[in-house]
Order: structure tokens, then sequence, then C-alpha cells
């Protein structure tokens, strides 16, 4: 059956591999959208071995049936390629103006293409999410509470505080344009965060981010998923890079607040040049204060450096101030920061340096206050899109 696509197609784009158990309820949701315009599924198969080929096939009829094409690649290795290569394939078989990201266990609402697209249209450099709603209910909850509820220019300045990116990938919906300006995602296979280099290098690009503030998406959480297979430590690395790429190359010298544990591994996870800029450490804990200073034993460095730690009040920002998740919604480091940080009038930025499981445990927050050089932000009234001036920002028009 043939169906010409018209201008300004929306292509949905679904990876697979090994999702029998779910499929049938995510193609009905394709099925179900409410979107008049023309809509293409394209469907990529990584070596699937289970019946999602038989069941991709079935709907393929339906879906045609209602008008909605349906493209369908893939491969029969003995190995899967991973969701990055399979993403890429199914985009590049696609033929929409806008993409539609969708993973296969997961179930979108019917107005979500409708309502993302309005979005789109009228930010067509950002990254478009929306809310979600967690499937089971009581899984990640901290994490899902994290991603519903960021106020729109938080979508931007905490985009280091999670395991991922602040609208999450499976929501994502974006122009075609924007995304060849951007993309391809990382190849590299199981164990890559493919769409946190992505979200990445969209912000280094200029990109916005925009949520729709309802949930559109039934979202899985599943142990076995591909995302569950990056490790901490690479998450880590990644974003540790990523501060000092976006703020800490700006700065001659800065303070790390929180002179335990998790302050103490951002210190030895800096490169050598960023770790000559931390002038001290601080801290509310009388314990650790007295303790003077902190000895980097792993150090090459002869004789080895001792970065002295200061009680908050004595210390000088900028600061990288990294706490645990629960004590951080507590009210004593918000008076903490209200009445001797902000007062003082430096810029904020919202970091978190984190563990993977912190969003379910224990995250860290990292809080960039900045007096001398910081990011501003420019909030557009619809959806809340937030964007960096870091760096001078493509505009809607001319990122070629």
């Amino acid at each position: 059956m043939f169906f010409p696509l018209k201008k300004n197609a929306k292509s949905i784009i679904l990876p697979v591999h090994d999702a029998e158990p779910w499929l049938d309820e995510c193609l009905r949701s394709v099925l179900q959208q409410d979107f008049q315009g023309s809509m293409e599924l394209s469907v990529f198969n990584d070596g699937s071995k289970d019946k999602s080929m038989t069941i991709i096939e079935k709907w393929k009829v339906k879906l045609e049936g209602s008008g909605i094409l349906v493209v369908i690649g893939g491969h029969n290795c003995p190995s899967p390629r991973g969701v990055g290569y399979a993403k890429n394939q199914a985009i590049a078989q696609s033929s929409g103006s806008y993409l539609c990201f969708l993973d296969s266990d997961d179930v979108m609402m019917p107005q979500r293409v409708r309502l993302q697209h309005e979005a789109a249209a009228r930010h067509p450099t950002s990254i478009i999410g929306c809310q979600v709603r967690r499937e089971p209910p009581n899984s990640t909850e901290r994490y899902t509470r994290w991603i519903n509820q960021l106020a729109p220019d938080q979508l931007l300045t905490q985009v280091f505080t999670s395991h991922g990116p602040t609208v999450v990938m499976p929501t994502w919906f974006c122009s075609r344009a924007w995304f060849s300006h951007v993309g391809p995602f990382d190849e590299g296979g199981r164990g890559v965060p493919e769409d946190l280099l992505f979200f990445y290098d969209h912000l280094r690009r200029g990109g916005g981010v925009v949520r729709v503030d309802q949930s559109l998406l039934l979202y899985r959480f599943r142990p076995g998923a591909a995302t569950q297979s990056v490790l901490e430590s690479t998450i880590w690395t990644h974003r540790v890079c990523f501060l000092e790429e976006r703020a800490l190359r700006h700065w001659a010298t800065f303070t790390i607040w929180n002179a335990g544990r998790q302050g103490r591994r951002l210190y030895r996870s800096l490169s050598e040049g960023a770790r000559r800029k931390v002038v001290a450490f601080c801290d509310v804990d009388e314990k650790k204060i007295q303790k003077g200073f902190y000895c980097y034993e792993e150090s090459q460095e002869r004789p080895k450096p001792r970065v002295p730690i200061l009680h908050f009040r004595a210390a000088r920002p900028p600061f990288v101030i990294c706490v645990k998740l629960a004590p951080l919604q507590g009210p004593h480091l918000g008076h903490v920061l209200v009445e001797d940080v902000i007062s003082t009038g430096p810029e904020i930025r919202h970091l978190r340096t984190g563990t993977s499981s912190a969003v379910l445990g224990m995250a860290l927050r990292c809080w960039l206050l900045a007096r001398a050089r910081g990011a501003t932000l420019e909030k557009s009234p619809n959806y809340g899109e937030s964007r960096s001036t870091l760096r001078p920002p493509s505009r809607d028009q001319g990122w070629s």
C-alpha cells in the first residue's frame, strides 16, 4: 500500500529488540493518536529473537488501514547492534520532517504527537519532552517526581543533575533538520549513554529544552532495559567532563562545598588543570572543618596537594556545592543559600554529579554559584523553553 507523506509529516521512531511482551500495547497507542496530519511509523528490528516481528507485521496491516505508513527495517545478526544504531537506522529509513521517539515497552497517550508537534513548531531548535507516568507506579519515585516537576528554567540549569537529560529520551520530539544538525546518536552499543551524549551535543549547539506539562507517556521501568546497562562510573565521567567544559574552564578558582566523600570524589575526578583551581573545601560539619585540610594521597605531585577545609561562612564563591538529594530537600541548606550566598549576588546554576541510582537513592546535587561569570537564561512563555547563553546560541533559523 502506498502512502505519499505530506509536508511536515511526523515520523514515530521505534527501535525494537525482543519487545514481544509490550509491543501490542505500544503499537496500539500509535494507532490511537488523535493527530490529524500525516504520520508514519519507522520500526528497526535490532536482531530480535522473539516474536516481535510477527507482532509488528500484524500491526502494520492495522496501522496502514488507518492511513499510517509503516516502514520496517532490521537485521538478523546474532547480537544486537545497540540502541544508538537502531535509532539511527530507524531515522534514516523514515521521511517525516519531525521525529517522535518511542521505546517499544512504553505507551503514548492519544494527544502526544499533536501536542508535542505544536510545541516543536514554535521551537524548531529545541528538544521537546513531556511529563510521564511511571510503571510500576512506585518505581523510581524521586526520579519521576524530579523529571515531572522541574520548573521551565531548570530544564536547562539542571542539565547536570541526573542520570540523564532533564527530559527523558522516550519523550523526545524534534525537527529532523535539528536532529541532523546535532546527530547522529553514538553507536557504541550496550553501556554507552547515547541519549546523554546527544543531549550534551544539543546543548553545545545552543539547543533549547522544552517540556509539555501533560503526562503523555507511560514510561516503564525494567531492570533489564538497555538504560540499566550504563555504568554509574561512565555517567559520572561524562558529567564531570561536561561540567569542566561548560563552567569550570571559565573560572580562575572555585570552592567545593562538601568536604565529605562526594566532594572529595569530585575533586579526584577533575582534570589536573581543574584540580589546581580548587582553593578550598567548605562544610558545615565541625569535625571535617577541624581536620584543617584534605590531602590528595593518590596524586603523583610532590608535595601532595593539601586543600584547606573551611567553614562555609569563610569560603568564597564561585562554589560547586555537592550534597545528597535528601538533605538538599530539607530546610537547612535552603536557608544557608538564601541568607549567606544568594544575598551576595552570585548567579546560580544547578548541577548534580551523582550515581546512577542516585536518582533512586544516593544522587548528588551540585549547584554552581558564580559571581564573575555564569549562564543567563532566556525564557519563552510557551512551554517554558530555556536556552543557555554561556556560548552564543543558535536561534530558530540559520544553524547550518
